[in-house]
């Protein structure tokens, strides 16, 4: 779960900074918001092994998300990584039971 989670946190600070990009000609708070949001991002990814860094990731997907009122098409980005960030929690989870179980079965082989 944390390996999925990371890499769309990981890919997120790459899509913040050509985000960016679109936001230089804008003021300059959209620039300083920007750097904020793919900082996080890229340090939400080291606390995945924690509640709290879920917690936090999940709340980074809406401030992506509303990234979109100074660059329009982080609405889009933004949602295709808010459903890619639930995908990795839903998949990352039924990979841990799957693993639990197998880990199980073995044991009781030995």
């Amino acid at each position: 779960m944390r390996i999925l989670g990371s890499s769309v946190l990981g890919m997120e600070f790459f899509i913040m900074g050509f985000g960016m990009l679109l936001a230089k000609d804008n003021n300059g708070a959209a620039i300083g918001i920007g750097w904020a949001i793919a900082i996080v991002a890229i340090l939400t990814a080291g606390l995945l092994k924690k509640k709290f860094g879920w917690i936090l990731g999940s709340l980074l997907q809406i401030a992506i998300i509303g990234y979109g009122y100074f660059v329009t098409p982080m609405y889009f980005m933004g949602a295709l990584f808010a459903i890619l960030w639930i995908s990795a929690i839903v998949v990352g989870r039924k990979g841990e039971a799957i693993r639990a179980q197998l880990l199980r079965e073995a044991g009781k082989k030995s």
